[in-house]
């Protein structure tokens, strides 16, 4: 089905060359257009009264699809940069497309040439049939699905229908040129879009010729870009964003999309899903179409985790670990051993009072809850968007769209940088190919690579882990002697300060991993000379996921898993590189650290990401647009404006998505740990719609219309990691928090049935004999002689016979962890599995619509088929026989029964 006029596969294809080997021979290289053969001449045109805020050629007829600039920089290069251009112009023009050049007088700095591009119907067609484009053949009157009865609730967060749907639905069918009056062609300059019309031009731009050098043949305009030729090739805006356009032929659907889609005052607006496919292509469309559903999808997270937030709050005070940790009867008489060697100080239990009482907030029976309902979210999330995705691909036509055929294709760099050739075991042609022992070489150096750069990372988070331990007792020494700070000391424990200055310094250390390895990723995946588009992505893919799954989520992982786990006991410390003593945690737990560094990182990375995001374009284009606003508006033409603006790039939508993907991990991977992150994710995820609209729409040039009919391996990457969620969740649940230390006390070690949970902390504190502190360990000073001193463990008193070995009770807790992991693991991948299991991946409408519409379409060129048989055989046309006629008709017949 298609709303607008279908694109079909981008099936790319390698162009026939021909024999001299010089000229750039697509489908229509025997087609040969002259550029100024259509093209007033200057002296018939007053540029000054002619509007330059114009998508057309001085004659105001030929659409401009593409355009490319230049300048004059003087260089050693010049004459051959001068030569490339000449000789690449030349095969553009022999591949039928017509080209206008503006000179630099005419530009707004006098230095930059503007090469104007246009493809006339000929090669529209031509490309269209090549590229497998599917156009309309006739509306499509299978009705609309059965309205929402909450469709006047939701009013007010709905857009004109104009807006949602520009153009009505029609059956489309691939392009051909021997079947044109099948078609619904009305207006051969509008009947393919904006958007077709600069991917079939960026299609043969990428592979056309210009010259040879140094033996081997050069081609395309990616490498033209690279050496300087020419320093921009871009399609245009079709008006400015924040007006429409002087003329009437303009759709201007770039003012409509800022209007009611990239200001921020829309955000409780639908996404014109429609308009920015039509205007973008099905690859930035659909990119829009998940991260709105995502964020759909996050509001039920964000409700569900606020609640659980606020019943931690609401229980505060009937918490009875804070109360005994608060009361000075209890807390203010136990005596704790010091967090560091010798210059920490003995100190007593109740000064952690309020972290105590904060750490509750999250570490409560609602984090079950949370951790288990986040393990049905995901799957949830995850089976709707397959059904989501499935209704897109039925509204874009995208059911036969077929991702291999257009992403299997020859990267143009592959095919100029292999020398090689092999004949192709399936179509028996001769093709470039890597050999077998460079690609191990390049394989050997990219993984080392990679490895090098993980272990950097490992690296930078142990220098964090070190930092933490150097600056513990420092903290701890300063808030014990600084009167000024006692106020806060309850809040502010050395523990927290150190977490938070190492979050910090961590996040830092994140950026600056990120900024280098972003360039090096991207530089050892074009070493490796990926074969095809789609290994390209993919390979780029795993290795930037790769690092950014270690480099975001190896603190996270630390605290979680590691801190506090191999402390030893007093007289016995575990010691990294035996010089720092490890860190413990605090008396309420671990969970409030790991909440401290989740809210960090994320919060920081999101912030900062908005930031890079919506003001680094912003200004790069107020500094270059600075000079244009001294002159006349209408002396600032279309192609300069749009030159002024920032190139979104190839990779644009891969950091997008990394970006959500991270985000997605921090709130399943760890949400146990914190309830509120799906709701810091929710509001992040509305701003970043209106910033990804607003600078697509207003900041970047327009992008090359690109076909995607998935999120592609991203899919897989969620998938994977929706799985390892249940796993982090339930040992965050067992090991980080103190909800099985908690149960397994109020069930099974309690001392007052009245109130089972009092008690809980002398029990969990386990006692150490002062005097058994050796030299190392022992504090300068005891100024009360404290006999005693308690930790967090589970050990033998020293007055029992098994002296500081773990008790019973220890080895009742570590079995009912262990328990609860299995058990919860295997509940939530139940529930999941029998989820998916029930939800369908296409929506039964869905399946019974794509039926429908295969079975109309086929009956339509069948009978132009036959409507054409007849006109044969009533021409007396031998060819067409009657045995011929009365296949066609069976072929029908065989197609209604089917």
């Amino acid at each position: 089905m298609n709303r607008l006029g279908k694109r079909g596969n981008e099936t790319l294809i390698e162009m026939s060359l021909s024999a001299d080997g010089e000229e750039c021979n697509g489908p229509l290289s025997e087609t040969i257009s002259t550029a100024g053969s259509e093209i007033p001449s200057s002296s018939e045109i007053d540029k000054r009264h002619q509007s330059k805020d114009s998508i057309f050629f001085r004659d105001g007829v030929r659409r401009i699809d593409f355009v490319l600039s230049y300048v004059d920089d003087f260089s050693k290069e010049l004459e051959k940069k001068l030569e490339r251009r000449k000789e690449f112009e030349s095969n553009l023009q022999k591949a039928g497309l017509e080209l206008e050049t503006e000179d630099k007088k005419e530009s707004e700095d006098g230095k930059i040439f503007f090469v104007k591009i246009h493809a006339p119907w000929e090669v529209l067609i031509t490309y269209a049939e090549v590229l497998n484009i599917k156009v309309p053949i006739k509306e499509n009157d299978i009705p609309s699905t059965v309205e929402n009865p909450l469709d006047c609730m939701l009013f007010p967060l709905r857009l004109p229908e104009k807006v949602m749907h520009p153009e009505p639905d029609y059956f489309t069918a691939p392009f051909s040129k021997d079947k044109q009056e099948l078609y619904l062609i009305n207006d051969e300059s509008t009947f393919f879009s904006p958007s077709m019309r600069n991917r079939i031009v960026n299609y043969i731009l990428t592979r056309c010729p210009y010259g040879t050098e140094e033996g081997k043949k050069k081609f395309g305009i990616k490498r033209l870009l690279n050496n300087g030729t020419y320093t921009a090739a871009y399609p245009l805006h079709d008006c400015q964003y924040w007006k429409k356009a002087n003329d009437p032929n303009c759709d201007n659907e770039r003012y409509t999309l800022y209007m009611e889609w990239a200001r921020f005052l829309r955000f409780y607006k639908e996404q014109p899903l429609d308009l920015i496919r039509k205007y973008y292509g099905e690859k930035i469309g659909i990119y829009f179409a998940w991260l709105g559903f995502y964020t759909e999808m996050l509001f039920l997270a964000a409700v569900v985790g606020l609640i659980c937030f606020l019943y931690g709050l609401f229980t505060m005070d009937e918490n009875m670990s804070s109360k005994e940790i608060c009361d000075p009867a209890i807390g203010g008489e136990i005596i704790m051993c010091p967090l560091c060697d010798q210059d920490c100080d003995y100190w007593r239990l109740n000064t952690t009072c309020q972290s105590s009482q904060y750490s509750h907030l999250f570490d409560n029976v609602a984090t079950l809850f949370f951790a288990i309902f986040m393990g049905i979210w995901v799957t949830l999330f995850l089976e709707f968007w397959k059904r989501r995705q499935a209704r897109l691909k039925y509204e874009w036509d995208l059911v036969d769209f077929e991702e291999e055929q257009q992403q299997l294709q020859l990267r143009p760099e592959y095919e100029a940088k292999c020398t090689q050739k092999k004949r192709n075991p399936v179509t028996q042609e001769m093709e470039p190919y890597l050999p077998l022992t460079s690609q191990a070489v390049r394989f050997c150096i990219s993984g080392t690579t990679v490895l090098f750069w993980v272990s950097l990372i490992i690296a930078s988070m142990i220098a964090v882990i070190v930092y933490r331990l150097a600056v513990y007792a420092a903290f701890a020494s300063l808030m014990e002697n600084t009167q000024t700070l006692q106020p806060i000391s309850g809040l502010l424990t050395p523990q927290l300060a150190t977490s938070v200055t190492a979050s910090c310094l961590n996040f830092v250390i994140i950026m600056i991993l990120n900024f280098f390895y972003e360039r090096i990723a991207i530089w050892i995946t074009d070493m490796e000379i990926p074969r095809t588009h789609m290994e390209y992505e993919n390979r780029l893919t795993m290795k930037m996921f790769l690092f950014q799954f270690v480099n975001y989520y190896s603190s996270c992982f630390y605290v979680a898993f590691f801190k506090g786990k191999f402390v030893g006991y007093p007289g016995a410390y575990t010691y990294m590189f035996n010089r720092w003593r490890n860190e413990e945690c605090d008396p309420a737990g671990c969970l409030i650290e790991l909440t401290t560094q989740l809210t960090i990182v994320m919060a920081g990375k999101q912030i900062w990401g908005n930031i890079q995001e919506a003001f680094v374009p912003w200004i790069c284009n107020w500094w270059g647009r600075r000079k244009a606003r001294n002159n006349p508006e209408n002396l600032y033409s279309r192609w300069e404006q749009d030159h002024d603006l920032q190139t979104f790039g190839a990779l644009g939508l891969f950091y997008e998505y990394l970006e959500m993907v991270i985000q997605f991990g921090f709130i399943t991977l760890f949400v146990a740990s914190f309830p509120l992150a799906p709701l810091l994710a929710l509001m992040n995820n509305i701003l970043e719609i209106r910033v990804d609209s607003w600078k697509l729409t207003t900041q970047y040039r327009r992008p090359v219309a690109a076909k995607a009919h998935s999120i592609g391996v991203w899919q897989e990457i969620l998938n994977g990691m929706a799985i390892l969620s249940v796993v982090t969740n339930a040992f965050i649940v067992a090991f980080t928090s103190d909800m099985i230390p908690r149960l397994v006390y109020y069930y099974a070690y309690y001392e007052n049935e009245d109130s089972p949970m009092s008690g809980y902390i002398n029990n969990s504190l386990s006692v150490f004999l002062i005097s058994d502190f050796p030299d190392r360990n022992k504090p300068k000073e005891n100024p009360e002689n404290f006999v005693i001193c308690r930790y967090r463990d589970y050990r033998y008193p020293p007055d029992h016979e098994r002296k500081y070995l773990h008790s019973m009770q220890f080895w009742h807790i570590l079995a009912a962890k262990l328990a609860f992991i299995i058990i919860m693991e295997h509940v939530v991948f139940i529930v999941k599995f029998f989820v998916a299991w029930m939800i369908p991946d296409v929506p039964a409408d869905v399946k019974a619509k794509i039926k429908r519409e295969k079975y109309l379409t086929q009956k339509i060129l069948h009978e132009y088929e036959l409507e054409k048989l007849k006109e044969r055989l009533c021409q007396g046309d031998k060819r067409a026989t009657e045995k011929e006629f009365i296949a066609t008709e069976g072929r029908m017949e065989l197609s209604r029964a089917m």
